[in-house]
């Protein structure tokens, strides 16, 4: 029996315990700071158990990496190369779905040292992005081809149907993720040219896409684009770009945010009792919060009117509701995640939409060219998972399983763009439902 470690329990870990309790090798202990929300996955299963754990407790983390045979991490991204150094140090294989971090990045050698895999980036942006990109590099390679452009676009967001809030925005993940990813610089290559973006300005990089079935979205870019032209093994690319899809008005929306400040990170302790209204004027320096939202228009230079307005008001920024004291010291991000949380979860029945999009512009040598595209859309199931749990964790649960079953062999820090990883990890979610549409149209150079 192969025994298997999940860290967290929170809103995409219940199809990768799901799917790990289905195969009758494996057993699963779910960790968790909250032990029913570990219980809750479990549900009662013969070869499952929980574990109340906290995330400072090293102690009690080490011993149960020691005594399972693999860890998965869902915890913060911070918190995994911790979790690798522990996995490494007792020859237990890892799994995360996060990117690769510097820290993590310095675990190759000891890890290979080891004889142990430390397998990350395997959700689905991260994840299925990368094995479905490179399945369609390989190929056209195979073929004879260069890929000059690629341009990869990615977003979780609520299914058409369920867009029914000012922001076009609900959470299947964390919010303060989600708001914290909006600080992120960004660089990428366009035609050649290298493109520089500072956090504050990432909203200002904005492009419309039209995606057939859903509609036109927005598109910003995501963090560093460049580093993957070699992990691709895409040489002299001409065009690599990565980047974020959301629905029309929130890039403009975010842009303001950040300008207001309302991202920052400094611990501030507020009295109990402070409301939305004199949290917002203080951030813009008005002596009280009469006429705020003139005020805040007058501060980001938009009329009182405007739709960023609209919705920072439906948000209730503007209200005499008191904040939501997050410990001793809170942080303005910290309130605005806890708010957003409170006014846009998914409401029972509703569909949550994973929406991939790639886009590759392939040469051959007798001047031909391709355009590729590959989409995947996925549905969350009403009363069931959401998309976003099930193309987030269901890639690491089958991660797991090759590694346990001994069909991934390498060591060290990977991430899954090598044809043994891929094919079988993406044919096995194509069983399930969660498949890449491809399309070609030759051009001539």
């Amino acid at each position: 029996m192969k025994k298997v470690l999940v860290l967290g329990a929170g809103l995409v870990s219940r199809p990768l315990v799901r799917y790990l309790l289905g195969r009758a090798e494996i057993s699963v202990t779910v960790a968790s700071r909250t032990e029913s929300k570990a219980q809750a996955l479990i549900a009662g299963h013969s070869r499952g158990a929980a574990q109340r754990l906290l995330a400072d407790d090293t102690s009690s983390l080490d011993e149960l990496i020691k005594a399972h045979d693999l860890t998965v991490s869902l915890l913060p991204a911070p918190l995994h190369p911790v979790v690798a150094e522990m996995c490494i140090r007792h020859g237990r294989h890892m799994v995360t779905t996060s990117y690769v971090s510097p820290k993590m990045n310095a675990l190759d050698g000891p890890a290979k040292q080891k004889e142990v895999m430390i397998l990350n980036e395997i959700g689905v942006d991260p994840g299925i992005d990368h094995m479905s990109a490179m399945r369609i590099i390989d190929d056209v390679g195979r073929r004879g081809g260069e890929v000059i452009s690629f341009r990869s676009y990615c977003g979780g967001l609520p299914a058409p149907e369920a867009n029914d809030n000012p922001w076009g925005y609900k959470f299947s993940w964390s919010p303060r993720a989600v708001c914290t990813a909006g600080k992120n610089a960004a660089r990428y290559r366009e035609d050649g040219k290298l493109v520089d973006i500072a956090g504050p300005e990432l909203f200002t990089h904005v492009e419309t896409m039209h995606v057939e079935t859903v509609g036109d979205l927005e598109a910003y870019p995501n963090r560093d684009s460049l580093i993957y032209i070699d992990v691709y093994g895409l040489g002299q690319i001409e065009t690599m770009f990565r980047g974020t899809f959301r629905y029309p008005g929130w890039c403009q929306c975010l842009k303001k945010v950040v300008d207001l400040g309302l991202l920052e990170e400094s611990p501030v302790t507020y009295p109990t009792g402070t409301t939305f209204a004199r949290w917002m004027a203080e951030i813009i320096g008005a002596p009280s919060p009469d006429n705020l939202r003139d005020r805040v228009a007058e501060k980001t230079g938009l009329t009182p009117s405007h739709d960023v307005l609209e919705r920072l008001e439906w948000l209730g920024l503007f209200s005499s509701e008191p904040l939501p004291i997050i410990g001793e010291k809170t942080t303005r991000l910290d309130i605005l995640a806890a708010r957003m949380g409170e006014k846009m979860p998914y409401q029972r029945g509703e569909r949550d939409m994973i929406v991939l999009l790639h886009k590759f512009i392939a040469r051959f040598p007798n001047g031909r060219q391709e355009n590729i595209s590959s989409t995947l859309i996925d549905y969350g199931q009403p009363e069931d998972d959401s998309a976003m749990a099930r193309t987030v964790s269901l890639p690491a649960a089958v991660g797991a399983r090759m590694i346990l079953s001994g069909e991934i062999t390498a060591s060290g820090v990977h991430v899954p763009v090598t044809p043994e990883i891929y094919n079988p990890v993406l044919d096995e979610l194509e069983s399930m439902g969660i498949r890449c549409v491809e399309k070609t149209e030759e051009t001539t150079d």
